[in-house]
């Protein structure tokens, strides 16, 4: 186990295609701002992209993606909980049912020890052809050069088809079975990928995404009880733009917060936005863009798509990683700074420790005298906040370097 206290590796695949390292993750501990790198054991998965991860019970499960040899619908999980620090992947082969087809850029929803998972990209045989796909290209294709699927190779040359779905697939990890359940009514959302999903209560809620060369910006929600649809979801007043890549998180029962991704021109979003379910009104969050950020409140939002979103202690919403470019025809490089959004005021006890942990070295003398469990979480915020203000000075120090060799390119 090797401890860094930077970010994880940002690696620009600007002129290579290059696939992270899959013996490696990454935990970041909230109060400290540090990162920490494990070393995986175990059955590793394949370095892919468009996987689909989501916790449930202290567990990580890993399903589908896409790499040089085609789409999967393989499933890996890996325990997060355990004593030691050690993290053993293993592959899951003894399951009741029948997975999904293989594809990437799927989504998820976590609910009762169940995966619930929802449209994506990839491919199906003639056979495996229903209404729930949106055909996009097909082609003759002798396997193994195919792709990898569970269920073995066909050893004939057949029809591949390649597009878009929007199928509902269940795995209980409970009694370890993919089922697929039987919808009952409404009208489900078109066959996408790159889109977003989130919970809440019993709903399963979902936006945007992508279809051919179209992007979406409806909301739809599936109850996750009755197994029906709501519709596309009438929206009183201001929508956000049609986007893929995008992000969709629950910050309160009711409260969906919207960030990034790629609009339908193929350009990059900075944009978050509010959704309240129960008056169904998006709310744009404004910002400004001249004030400097802090490590708290980021008021000047990046460009960001293909990202991760998470809550956290304090309904904060945690952005790591993505893209600031249009992947499909650009990419100087993936991202590795975390964005933090503060969607409600932090706590008494939450903004005594950041107080603190900013003027660690006027009260140094009294610092000593806390008790022994407070004294712990302000040490951490001292080394989050040390963390925040040496890479200030990295950032300005790059900054001038910069403006110094424009100054003298131009004289």
């Amino acid at each position: 186990m090797d401890q860094k206290s930077t970010e994880p590796l940002d690696k620009s695949i600007e002129d290579n295609e290059v696939y992270l390292p899959n013996d490696e993750i990454w935990t970041y501990e909230i109060d400290s701002g540090l990162w920490t790198m494990h070393l995986m054991e175990g059955e590793l998965p394949t370095s892919m992209s468009g996987s689909c991860g989501a916790c449930i019970n202290g567990k990580l499960y890993v399903f589908g993606g896409y790499d040089d040899k085609g789409y999967s619908n393989r499933l890996y999980f890996v325990n997060l909980r355990t004593r030691d620090g050690t993290y053993v992947w293993e592959k899951l082969t003894n399951f009741e049912g029948q997975p999904p087809t293989p594809r990437d850029k799927l989504s998820c929803w976590v609910y009762k020890d169940r995966l619930i998972y929802f449209g994506g990209y990839g491919c199906r045989r003639h056979n495996e052809l229903q209404d729930c796909f949106d055909v996009h290209d097909a082609s003759w294709v002798r396997p193994p050069e195919l792709f990898i699927a569970q269920s073995g190779f066909c050893m004939r040359e057949e029809q591949i088809f390649w597009g878009w779905h929007n199928d509902v697939h269940i795995f209980d990890t409970k009694t370890q079975s993919w089922l697929q359940p039987e919808i009952k009514g409404g009208v489900p959302p078109q066959p996408r990928a790159a889109h977003t999903c989130a919970v809440l209560g019993n709903k399963g809620y979902i936006f945007g995404g992508r279809v051919l060369q179209t992007r979406m910006n409806d909301l739809h929600y599936l109850n996750l009880d009755t197994w029906t649809w709501s519709g596309r979801i009438p929206i009183n007043g201001e929508n956000p733009k049609h986007r893929s890549w995008h992000t969709l998180t629950p910050i309160a029962d009711d409260t969906l917060f919207l960030f990034g991704g790629l609009s339908a021109d193929n350009i990059p979003l900075s944009d978050g936005w509010i959704h309240n379910v129960l008056t169904n009104c998006w709310k744009q969050l404004t910002h400004l863009p001249k004030t400097k950020p802090s490590i708290s409140l980021f008021i000047i939002f990046n460009h960001r798509l293909w990202h991760t979103a998470c809550l956290g202690k304090e309904n904060e919403i945690m952005v790591f990683g993505g893209s600031k470019d249009d992947l499909l025809s650009l990419d100087t490089g993936h991202c590795n700074d975390l964005l933090i959004f503060q969607t409600q005021p932090y706590s008494l006890l939450r903004s005594c420790l950041d107080c603190i942990g900013k003027n660690a070295i006027i009260l140094e003398s009294q610092i000593s005298l806390l008790p022994p469990k407070l004294l712990q979480q302000v040490l951490k915020k001292i080394t989050f906040w040390t963390a925040v203000n040496h890479r200030e000075e990295q950032r300005a120090q790059k900054e001038e370097t910069e403006n110094k060799h424009q100054w003298t390119s131009s004289n």
